[in-house]
């Protein structure tokens, strides 16, 4: 550490907007300054409030993929956050994930946003047309043009892999390069990689909420596509994490940005027990054997609890009983459908945080006395459980307060089909007046 930097010296240094930006005034920047010699002898010159430096040195550590030096593994492949990170020789860690888009507009938003540093430049995948909405265009024109440069991407990111589970689908029913493209991959990735699991978190079209006319037409051809090549597909709504936004969080105009951290939340408490201890771990291949009864019903609905605001959460409880009870209420699915209206086949609860099994054991039970909370005769118990004891972290800045506990549900119910009917209704009266439907050779028209 160095104390003999001045303001004249902080003027000149690279960091100073970072600083700014913590919310220093030249007034608080002029007073004696410490610095922080970093491992390349650069020094980091800050107020002399510690705190703040390290919290600004931490955020530029993390959007460049960087480890501060007490967590650097390298060498080390086993260690927690290697799972979904690859480690380079100088500590860098360097996400396992694939972007592909027909159309260069929203990857380029990557290639240019915060945290562009993070991924390696040959992760994100992009072609110079889309599919215009069209299931044709995004799995045999289009798509067929850029699916062997994005296996190939996707085979070195495996051979990585000391123990590769499975992959994680990220995708769109209603459009053309998410139902088209996506369901060529599915279909290339079940021939390449047959034994692994194939999970996917798929957007599912709206019930009043829709980007184009033909979801109707895409979602079924999609479906129909995939249904013998994914293992289990979590379904989310626009409509359903728009209404939870407005209702829980108080966003009245709520943003991709404020839908994508609440499905990040989900996805989050879904690996968590791959990147942390726990007293009771949940694997990949768990979810298949514990959601799906018959290969083709793997369609479950996600649930999240506590979704509350920071003002809000000063105000509430949120013991594991109250989070638990939160979860089967109707309106905070994330697909438009109304759970007792159906049975309940199967149900994970997958708990985070300052949990003991005996509040879950007991929450359980509570539940299972509900009369609107019913299963099928012939799967009676259903609740799979799993603990972990790291507690959800948030965006700082961001809409989610940071809580001690949380809770995911993911439920496979018969009353998804109420989903389904929905979109075949759609489809019926699209089709009997012969509205557009997507073929190869019109284009789509």
């Amino acid at each position: 550490m160095r104390s003999d930097l001045t303001k004249k010296g902080l003027e000149k240094a690279p960091h100073r907007s970072l600083f700014k930006a913590l919310g220093l005034t030249d007034e608080e920047m002029s007073r004696p300054l410490v610095g922080i010699v970093n491992s390349k002898n650069d020094i980091i010159p800050g107020h002399i409030n510690l705190d703040k430096i390290a919290e600004a040195v931490k955020a530029g550590v993390r959007l460049a993929g960087g480890t501060p030096m007490e967590f650097q593994t390298i060498g080390v492949c086993d260690d927690a956050f290697n799972t979904f990170f690859s480690e380079t020789g100088a500590g860098k860690h360097v996400p396992r994930a694939v972007f592909v888009d027909l159309e260069p507009t929203v990857v380029d938003e990557v290639r240019t946003g915060t945290y562009r540093q993070l991924f390696h430049p040959e992760q994100l995948i992009n072609g110079k047309e889309d599919a215009a909405n069209n299931y044709a265009r995004g799995h045999y024109t289009v798509g067929k043009e850029i699916i062997d440069l994005t296996l190939d991407r996707i085979r070195k990111l495996a051979d990585q892999c000391t123990g590769l589970q499975g992959f994680l689908l990220f995708h769109s029913f209603g459009g053309g390069t998410g139902a088209g493209f996506g369901s060529l991959l599915l279909e290339r990735l079940s021939v390449d990689y047959g034994k692994k699991s194939k999970l996917e978190f798929t957007v599912y079209p709206s019930p009043q909420v829709a980007t184009a006319v033909v979801e109707p037409y895409n979602s079924i051809l999609a479906t129909h596509a995939m249904i013998d090549h994914s293992d289990c597909a979590f379904m989310v709504d626009n409509e359903a994490l728009y209404d939870l936004c407005r209702r829980a969080l108080d966003i009245e105009r709520p943003t991709y940005t404020n839908l994508n951290r609440l499905i990040g939340q989900v996805v989050s408490s879904l690996t968590a027990s791959l990147r942390f201890d726990g007293a009771l771990n949940v694997d990949f291949t768990e979810f298949q054997t514990n959601l799906v009864p018959y290969s083709r019903i793997h369609f479950p609905i996600c649930s999240y609890a506590p979704v509350i605001s920071a003002e809000k959460a000063y105000h509430e409880q949120l013991s594991v009983a109250e989070i638990t009870n939160t979860l089967f209420e109707p309106a905070n699915m994330m697909v438009k459908c109304d759970p007792r209206h159906g049975k309940y086949m199967a149900c994970t609860l997958l708990y985070r945080g300052d949990v003991v099994p005996k509040d879950v054991g007991a929450a359980v039970a509570t539940i299972k006395t509900k009369r609107t909370i019913q299963f099928v005769d012939w799967c009676p118990t259903g609740f799979k459980i799993g603990i972990n004891y790291q507690p959800p972290t948030v965006v700082p800045g961001g809409d989610l307060a940071k809580v001690q506990r949380a809770v995911c549900m993911l439920a496979n119910t018969t009353a998804i089909a109420e989903a389904w009917s929905r979109l075949d209704h759609k489809f019926d009266l699209m089709y009997a007046k012969r509205a557009p439907r997507p073929t190869v050779q019109s284009g789509g028209s």
